[in-house]
């Protein structure tokens, strides 16, 4: 589990403690962690019109500056878990937009990470394969950046395409990618080469979980996405030697411990 998803939960259950609390969205995007909070007696509200505490806390995705502007003026007292992070890419954003460049955010159009670096901007794109960054309009100065958890190779496949579709353009990068999901995807790409099977412990709405699955798929022919140990089935392993395990960030350790203790015992 990265720093970022470790503080935010830190930081949720302490002002739960504290006081009721809702938690505006996923705080972050695992079942298992979601479970634990909820036990906590912590409410989630997909928008402010579903909260009903006067304590709000923003997820370790992230939100725009008008978002907050607009929950605080509702009189709610708003505490960030944003990621540090994922404040970089807001941060990298915002100068570009401030420097006269054209957005592009490389990532999921209706993520929650996406939607929050993107709504402080009046005029953006958002792009995810060839036909997105081939569907774009020419800018003098075209500024990129990705969701955090987006996977290298493709950020530079598509920055790529973007300098070659536009060669007139003025294009700069700002790498927002950040470190705890390339450490993971290099480690995986190097796991999975090794594997005849892998197995990627994470929430299926995680996007660096998916990535992961995905990165794997390129160097392994048997990859499977679980969740819990609950998933894991026998059959998967036959005639495999050598078994792959990673997960994503948002991960606990013992719901990864857990399926590694199911594996062992299955094969």
């Amino acid at each position: 589990m990265c720093f970022g998803v470790r503080d935010a939960i830190k930081l949720a259950i302490e002002h739960a403690d504290a006081g009721p609390l809702t938690i505006l969205g996923d705080l972050v995007h695992n079942p298992t962690v979601l479970s634990t909070l909820e036990a906590k007696g912590i409410a989630v509200a997909q928008d402010v019109a579903g909260v009903t505490t006067q304590t709000v806390m923003v997820t370790a995705h992230g939100t725009s500056e008008r978002t907050l502007a607009r929950t605080r003026a509702l009189g709610l007292t708003v505490v960030e878990a944003t990621c540090p992070l994922v404040d970089v890419a807001h941060r990298a954003v915002a100068a570009l937009a401030r420097e006269g460049y054209h957005v592009v955010i490389i990532g999921q159009r209706d993520h929650v990470e996406v939607r929050g670096l993107t709504g402080d901007l009046d005029r953006f794109d958002v792009v995810l394969d060839d036909d997105d960054v081939l569907a774009l309009e020419e800018h003098r100065r075209i500024g990129v950046a990705a969701q955090t958890t987006q996977a290298i190779e493709k950020v530079r496949c598509l920055v790529d395409l973007i300098r070659q579709r536009f060669p007139r353009s003025d294009v700069r990068v700002i790498d927002t990618v950040c470190r705890p999901t390339k450490e993971r995807q290099s480690a995986a790409i190097e796991m999975a080469g090794q594997a005849d099977v892998v197995i990627v412990v994470g929430g299926r709405s995680s996007n660096n979980t998916r990535e992961l699955v995905k990165t794997c798929a390129r160097y392994c022919g048997r990859v499977h996405h679980v969740e819990t140990d609950a998933d894991v089935r026998a059959e998967w392993f036959d005639d495999a030697t050598v078994v792959g395990l990673t997960a994503g960030t948002s991960t606990p350790d013992q719901v990864i411990e857990r399926v590694e203790a199911r594996i062992r015992q299955v094969r």
